[in-house]
Formats: C-alpha cells, structure tokens, sequence
C-alpha cells in the first residue's frame, strides 16, 4: 500500500522516519536512531528497489531503536572476517597466554574466516554458525573442535555486542554439537602404590609422584626448581611453570621456507611412521614448518606464571615424598659433575642428564612407559590430579584447604576433579542394607577392618557442591588464606 501524500503546507515532526522514491528510481528510508557522541542525530539510512521492502527495513530499524538494541554508528562497515581479524590480533592476542592466542587464532583463520567470513557482522545469526558446526562434523572434525570454534566465536562477538557493532551475540543462542565427555576414573590405592614403586626405580621418577601426591599440573611439576621446596620445612611454592610454545617464521617467505616439509599427500593405511597420529596435508599456501626455520624466534620451552593468583600456592610434603626429592638431588648433585662443561645450570629439580629443562612430550611419553611397567590401566597424566583431589576429599580435608592444596580459585572446579570412590559407594550401600533390614535386636558385629565414613565424606562433598551455588563463595580473585599443610 503506497505511503500517503502529507498535505501541502505541513511537515513531519523532529525524529520521524522518512520514505520517499529517490532520482535514481530506488526506495530510501532515513530513521532517527538516537544522538552520536558529538551531538549529531544518528540517522540511519535503508534503500531497496520497492516500496514494500524499504518500509519492513525502515519498521526494523525503528524496532531496534525502541528496544534499545541500537548498534552503534559505523557498525555496517564491520564484515564478520574484518571483525575477528581485528578482536584476534589487536584486542585478543594482547590480552591473553600466547597459547590462548594461539587457540583463537586456529578458530578464527582455520574455521570461522573461510566458513563464514563475507557475511555482514550486524547479519550473522546463530544458524550460520549451526550450519558451519555440522560442516566441520559432516568433514570428520570431532565435536570438541568445534565446540572450541565455538567458545571462540562467543567470546569475539561478545565484544563485538558489547561495544554496540552487534544487536545480539549470535554464538550465545547457537547450539554447538554435544561432545560425549571420557570418563575419569581415578587411581585406586593400589595402582597409585604400584605407580608410586615404579617410579623410585627410574630417573626423574619423584616427578610422578608429585603429580600423584600433590596434584601438580605438568607445567608446574617440570617448572620447579630447587629454590622453591624446602626440603628442611617440607614446603613447596609453585609461582612459576614451564610451557612450551610454537615457533614462529622470522624469515622472510615461510611457504617456500617450509617447502621441503610440505605434505602433498595422505598418509597410506596402517601408517606406522607417526605415533601420535598422521598429521593433515598441508594447504596450498601453508605456512607452518617454523620449527625448521633458520630464523625462527618466540619458541621452545619458557619458564612463565602460573595461570591464576590461586595457582602461586605453598603446600605440604609428604614425609616420604620428601625422602624422594632428597635422593632425587643427590642423583642431580652426581650427573651435574659427571657432566662437567656440559652441565646447563638451570636449576630445575626434574632435567636432562645435562641440566636441561625436560621437553613436556618426553614427560608424556615418560608417563606411557612408567604406566605399561608398574602394569596399570592406561590413564592421562592429569589424572593423577584426579587421584590428589579424591584423596583430600577421602581424607575429609576442608574444601577451603583442598581448594588451597591444588590451585583453585573457584570452589566449581572441584565438581570436574573430586571423584566419589567406588568403595564409598559400596559402603553407603552397606549402611542402607543395615538401616532397612536390621530389626534392631541384634547388635551388629563389627566389621574387621575400618570402613570409609561414607556419610561424613559425601557430606563434605555435598558442602564442595553447595559452594559452587553460594554467592558469597571465593570468586577465584583471592585464594584462601591458609598457605600450608602439614
């Protein structure tokens, strides 16, 4: 229905949008959207080639105006690609671990860029990202890549909607694949004892059972040094660990840099070459193979901070573990004067026969083999974080000096790391049988060896689970104040 004609002699008020058809034989619609930081109006222009169109345009932005969802002026000329590669390089990587940056860059230039660069940022919705996640499956990704494409896409526009470049943040309404999360199952006493026999048997072997008595993350456990433990007070700090990081092109021309260790093609059936799985072809314009350039730079192992303010933490030694880093530096005080020149000072408690730091996947590999000899199950060594955390909760230590022992800053981690033992629940089940089916006459023979005080440890963590929920909880700012146990 055409627009009707104003009389002549009058006008619309201050703000009123507007509709007319332009010289050029296009329908244009101005609507007022509010006042720029200047003073200005903010009025926005729409044109299509019919009248109809023009008006739902028009009516759209006059929508957006009275819900207060206003994108902020300027907002139309972001393209979804030239918004992730501004938040990624200029607002991100600043910001964040260079492994996190690294992570974002995977996202945005492996995925989000080439599956949905050309689409207007103020457009994107969240059935465009749907459509990419199915893509990346459909293509053999795994969901856990695309939920990690999604957590970045989340975190990129919600910048983006909090300066006004967006009317809503699409990756918060998008439903990403579902991802079957393994099952963590942690040591029982006994593999933990086999573990703990092994590893006195080999070199470097107290570094396991660091993981396994004080859950200390890998970084932490190859960052320590001996001026961090005291070994007379059986204390130790953790402020530092060590990580390692890809290395970059200082060349010049990284693809003809890396052009010998291009892989043109996939690797055959039963490849037996590779041990952590064949790695993809490169792309036409493939850039990596930094690891053989000449000039690389920013790579190798760093010694850098911990994660968080409640990751630098002080905790007990356990008698015999302290027994094992003594004998551990009477070995080092040995290989250091075998070696002579040699020798690398580093001061690092776990090293190289030459005082090198140890390379994580030399740790990794360490780990698989220590498993297959103690003969245990094959597990992550960050599960032996689990087994730290099961045990303060069966020891019935306070959640706040759990939190304390294992770096935590927010009481909801310890729903993903405190297991309930399998023995607690036979035991709850034994309690059970003996309150329903005890006629109460018979006074029950006490069992011969002491059972798990099943209901005072699920009780413990039920108080664990309620913390999560108090708002009056740690906020992750400030750990606890007790810095160790004895």
């Amino acid at each position: 229905m055409p627009a009707k004609k104003r009389p002549e002699g009058t006008r619309a008020p201050n703000g009123a949008s507007s509709i007319y058809l332009g010289a050029d034989g296009k329908w244009h619609g101005r609507v007022t959207m509010g006042v720029k930081d200047n003073g200005e109006p903010d009025r926005r222009h729409v044109e299509r080639t019919n009248e109809s169109d023009v008006i739902e345009a028009v009516r759209e932005l006059e929508r957006q105006r009275d819900s207060g969802q206003v994108s902020e002026p300027g907002s139309q000329k972001w393209t979804v690609e030239t918004w992730l590669t501004h938040w990624v390089e200029t607002i991100a990587a600043p910001s964040v671990r260079e492994n996190t940056a690294t992570g974002y860059r995977t996202a945005v230039y492996r995925h989000l860029i080439p599956g949905l660069g050309a689409h207007r940022l103020r457009r994107l919705e969240p059935e465009h990202l749907e459509k990419l996640y199915s893509k990346m499956t459909a293509a053999g990704l795994k969901p856990g890549t695309a939920h990690q494409v999604h957590r970045t896409a989340k975190t990129a526009f919600k910048v983006a909607h909090d300066r006004g470049y967006m009317t809503k943040n699409p990756a918060s309404l998008a439903k990403p694949p579902r991802v079957d999360e393994d099952e963590i199952v942690p040591f029982t006493p006994a593999e933990a004892k086999r573990i703990i026999a092994e590893a006195g048997k080999r070199r470097n072997g107290a570094r396991f059972v660091v993981a396994l008595a004080l859950g200390l993350r890998r970084g932490e456990a190859l960052g320590l040094k001996w001026t961090r433990l005291d070994l007379d007070a059986g204390l130790l700090r953790t402020p530092r660990q060590l990580q390692r990081y890809p290395w970059k092109h200082g060349c010049e021309d990284p693809h003809a840099c890396g052009a010998r260790f291009h892989k043109r093609t996939p690797c055959p059936s039963g490849c037996k070459r590779h041990k952590r799985g064949c790695p993809p072809v490169c792309p036409p314009d493939c850039v990596r193979h930094a690891a053989s350039c000449p000039q690389r730079r920013d790579g190798g192992l760093r010694e850098v901070d911990v994660k968080s303010k409640a990751g630098r933490r002080t905790v007990g030694i356990p008698g015999p573990l302290l027994e094992m880093l003594r004998r551990q530096k009477e070995a080092q005080d040995a290989e250091r004067e075998f070696a002579g020149t040699l020798w690398h000072e580093g001061g690092w408690v776990f090293a190289q026969p030459t005082g090198h730091p140890i390379d994580p996947r030399v740790d990794h590999d360490d780990w698989k083999e220590l498993l297959a000899e103690a003969g245990v199950r094959d597990a992550r060594l960050h599960d032996a974080r689990h087994t730290a955390a099961t045990m303060l909760l069966v020891l019935k230590v306070p959640l706040p000096v759990i939190m304390e022992i294992m770096g935590w800053g927010d009481a909801a981690v310890a729903k993903r790391y405190v297991h309930v033992p399998s023995e607690i629940v036979a035991s709850v089940a034994g309690q059970v049988g003996d309150f329903l089916w005890s006629d109460g006459s018979e006074k029950q023979p006490e069992p011969p060896t002491p059972q798990p005080d099943a209901a005072a440890i699920l009780a413990q963590l039920q108080r664990m689970l309620d913390a999560t929920k108090d708002p009056a909880g740690h906020d992750g700012d400030e750990p606890p104040g007790l810095r160790a146990v004895g």
